[in-house]
């Protein structure tokens, strides 16, 4: 789960007390089965009220009174909380991901750059005292001019990685997240705005759980490249993961776009979602699937148009049947209330579909504009499911199928209809392993074999 949202401290009614409003639903999280949750950046931004992409003390988690901030507190909340909040979710099983913001930094003072002639703010002095950063630490230095990408707005105090300097500082950093702090993985964020180098050094480091346990951790690690094209993505994960011993991840941007069309536009042809070579999910063991994100939520103007407003839970039905890592999106479980926690139509049925049935191989049986068949033949103790994709509105739809199953009951464990409460029948299939297979209007069924 993607544990915030774009001005979630404001919004929530949780200015400064984040870290304590997500430890208090680490129990609930944990029962429905959410197995790790992606926090946003922790450490102090150059302003009070920031979700943190602008960072200024890589090491000052809420403890330290610095850059004429008014509390030592970060939006959202203290060192201690954050670390109450780290344990608590260790000690139900779920872990706990980082947003690694190694991009830019923002808030330092002004200094002259010999390279440029000019002033700009580039001297940073933390209270911390650590990763102290000058003109050197960004482009351009002698080392290097830029690295042909720079996030909007952080022009000249984008880092450079190819400083020795700032490379071992990073990693040390990293170090710090993983042993001191106790966090479990990484969430790179703008992983196009430098070397994919410096992202396999991160993946590859040998981590220790804690002092006394000499084992090595292997962290997990997601890159966000928001691109609309899967090639870049693919390239980058080739170069990432080329002989690492601890591949990262990626978001499936690609994927999400359909998904957003899917949920939009009414003319969307569900056969777009059987060419699953344009997407991640040619590669499911470093796709991470999902819906919503802070930023296709932000109020930035640019991406303005990216969020889903109708018809979301048809999306949330897809990557929670299909390959890759599903991730869940705080404000639509909460506060849009999609979790429909003992309700077969929400998210919650879902994340029980995908985690006790959802494994194995994946085949789409049947495609046409308006309907889409998926099966998953079950690995190990998941036990495999079909899943119904309806696009029609105003009426059920399905289609003669034939399946792996023979003379098998089917059970409906997940559904979902646009003005139609009514529960899918139940399903046996014949001789042959065919059975219709139906979903409601404008919505989905998830049907698992009982064996």
């Amino acid at each position: 789960m993607q544990a915030f949202y774009w001005n979630c401290p404001v919004i929530s009614n949780n200015e400064y007390k984040w870290w304590n409003a997500i430890r208090h639903e680490i129990p609930n999280l944990r029962s429905a089965g959410i197995t790790a949750l992606w926090l946003p950046p922790a450490c102090k931004a150059k302003d009070v009220v920031s979700m943190g992409y602008d960072p200024f003390d890589f090491y000052d988690l809420g403890e330290y009174l610095q850059n004429h901030h008014t509390r030592k507190e970060t939006w959202f909340g203290s060192k201690e909380e954050l670390l109450d909040l780290i344990h608590t979710a260790h000690g139900s099983g779920i872990q706990v991901l980082a947003d690694l913001v190694i991009n830019q930094c923002s808030g330092g003072d002004l200094e002259s750059n010999p390279y440029t002639g000019d002033k700009w703010y580039t001297s940073f002095k933390p209270a911390s005292n650590k990763f102290r950063r000058n003109y050197e630490c960004f482009h351009p230095s002698k080392y290097e001019s830029d690295d042909g990408s720079v996030f909007p707005g952080f022009t000249r105090t984008d880092l450079c990685h190819r400083n020795p300097y700032v490379y071992g500082e990073v990693m040390e950093y990293c170090r710090w997240l993983i042993e001191d702090v106790g966090f479990d993985g990484f969430r790179f964020d703008c992983a196009k705005g430098y070397g994919g180098w410096m992202i396999k050094s991160i993946q590859e480091y040998r981590y220790k759980y804690s002092v006394n346990d000499r084992k090595h951790y292997k962290p997990f690690g997601v890159g966000e490249l928001w691109e609309e094209r899967d090639q870049p993505v693919e390239s980058w994960l080739d170069e990432v993961n080329y002989n690492s011993d601890n591949p990262a991840s990626a978001f499936d941007f690609v994927l999400r776009q359909r998904l957003h069309n899917l949920c939009t536009d009414k003319q969307f042809s569900l056969r777009e979602l059987t060419d699953w070579d344009s997407t991640l999910l040619n590669r499911p063991f470093e796709a991470v699937t999902f819906v919503e994100n802070h930023d296709t939520c932000s109020p930035h103007p640019d991406v303005a148009d990216k969020e889903i407003f109708t018809d979301k839970m048809l999306a949330y039905s897809f990557i929670l049947t299909h390959p890759g890592y599903p991730c869940i999106f705080w404000r639509d479980y909460f506060d849009f209330n999609l979790a429909q926690k003992g309700n077969k139509s929400g998210i919650d049925a879902l994340i029980l579909a995908h985690e006790h049935y959802a494994g194995g191989k994946s085949a789409v049986l049947y495609a046409d504009d308006d309907i889409y068949i998926l099966q998953r033949e079950g690995y190990d103790n998941q036990k495999g499911l079909v899943y119904v994709l309806n696009k029609t509105e105003g009426s059920w739809n399905g289609k003669h199928i034939q399946t792996l199953w023979k003379n098998t009951k089917f059970t409906p464990c997940a559904w979902r209809g646009k003005d139609d409460l009514n529960t899918p029948q139940t399903i046996f299939t014949d001789d042959n392993s065919c059975g219709d297979f139906w979903a409601p209007p404008r919505g989905y069924a998830v049907y698992v074999p009982e064996r």
